[in-house]
């Protein structure tokens, strides 16, 4: 009779829920901020029309799932913009009653996004990896999905300790964001215990870089460029700008690995990775779509479905009452990854493994085995707490 009672309450209980939801509807909206970037030099990073709001459909397909069982209803708007008018995008989602923002863009243009959105807002950034947003520019009303370039190169040196391959050559791109994510692999590798034995910068000079031309000639003065290196075992590429990385497998002047941005690739995602239910996960994205799954389609996948946690747990499509618990303890959330992802609640960052990949299997997932925490071996990667110079959450 106990057991038949707490059934019955535990039954009442999800009736109840439900009844409170009955109606509640909750609208996102989905925002890609695209710049005039170059073509990649692989036709095959050519990215599709509809980067990260395929994510967003699936997201909300998911979310609805669990909301048709509540009475919940949830929709979701998609825009690309131009830099030049993400500002007014912003106003204009405002003006429709729309607070839950996903934003793809790049670097401190989604600190000035979040401000735009206000304090009522709840703004997920799903793109840029820059520290500083997450640190001395961080917001209270913006938590981030997408790993910083930190958490990316820790996963990639964890790693290589790991295997013991400890002595690094790094090679850095010309533009700022190349210099910034070196500047993540050096931090990466003093913190780890790597060393890095000689850097080189390569300069972009512009150009045709995708033709038949441009390719030659980047083949053929990469073994120059890399000759009379120190012994080392692996070449660390940051070419966050998609200039040269490329071409270093097999065309460096001695035969060496390499990792970062080629070679060895820390990702929040790709379409091989099979593990922990992901490979339903990927048919079913696959089948939507009709091409794979992409890091940006992920992160607002997963964007998303942090507002649709927390609107189940709250019954309340409050942005503000949304974010809130998505910061608390009582948050976590499944994403294909092994284990239960979670915020910090120093930033406002997403824990999350970070998959190592050749782009055709999962080589390794980091955290690495043996590098200990005294919270969460997911916070191995990134600053850890006492580094932060977040103080929106009190930090």
């Amino acid at each position: 009779m106990p057991t038949l009672l707490r059934f019955a309450g535990a039954v009442a209980a999800i009736l109840a829920m439900a009844g409170a939801a009955m109606g509640l509807e909750v609208r996102a909206a989905v925002l890609r901020v695209d710049p005039d970037l170059p073509l990649p030099i692989s036709r095959l990073d050519i990215p599709p029309d509809d980067l990260g709001f395929a994510g967003a459909v699936l997201a909300t397909e998911d979310n609805q799932t669990t909301g048709n069982f509540l009475g919940m209803e949830f929709t979701t708007v998609t825009r690309a913009v131009p830099p030049e008018d993400a500002a007014s995008a912003v106003e204009e989602l405002r003006r429709d009653g729309i607070g839950i923002i996903v934003v793809l863009a790049e670097g401190v243009e989604v600190t000035a996004l979040a401000d735009l959105a206000g304090e009522g807002a709840f703004v997920l950034n799903a793109g840029a990896r820059d520290e500083a947003v997450r640190e001395e520019a961080c917001r209270a009303n913006l938590l981030h999905v997408a790993p910083s370039r930190a958490m990316l190169a820790d996963a990639v040196i964890q790693f290589l300790i790991w295997k013991q391959w400890r002595r690094l050559v790094l090679i850095h791109g010309s533009h700022p964001k190349d210099h910034a994510l070196a500047d993540a692999y050096r931090q990466a590798a003093r913190k780890f215990g790597a060393e890095i034995v000689g850097e080189r910068e390569y300069i972009d000079r512009g150009g045709a870089r995708r033709t038949d031309t441009g390719h030659v000639l980047v083949q053929r003065e990469m073994p120059v460029f890399m000759q009379d290196l120190p012994e080392h075992d692996v070449v660390i590429a940051a070419d966050e700008a998609d200039v040269f990385a490329a071409y270093l497998p097999y065309h460096q002047w001695l035969p060496h690995p390499v990792a970062g941005s080629a070679g060895l690739i820390p990702v929040t995602w790709h379409a091989a990775h099979e593990a922990w239910g992901a490979t339903q996960f990927q048919r079913r994205f696959e089948k939507l779509t009709g091409r794979t799954m992409r890091e940006e389609d992920y992160q607002v996948w997963l964007a998303l479905r942090v507002v649709g946690e927390a609107v189940s747990r709250t019954n309340s499509a409050d942005p503000v009452a949304l974010r809130d618990y998505a910061m608390s303890d009582a948050f976590e959330l499944a994403a294909f990854k092994g284990q239960k992802l979670t915020f910090r609640p120093w930033n406002g960052q997403l824990r999350q493994p970070v998959l190592l990949t050749d782009r055709h299997i999962t080589v390794a997932v980091s955290p690495q085995e043996g590098f200990l925490h005294q919270v969460s071996p997911l916070d191995t990667l990134g600053p850890d707490q006492p580094e932060t110079r977040c103080t929106a959450f009190g930090g």
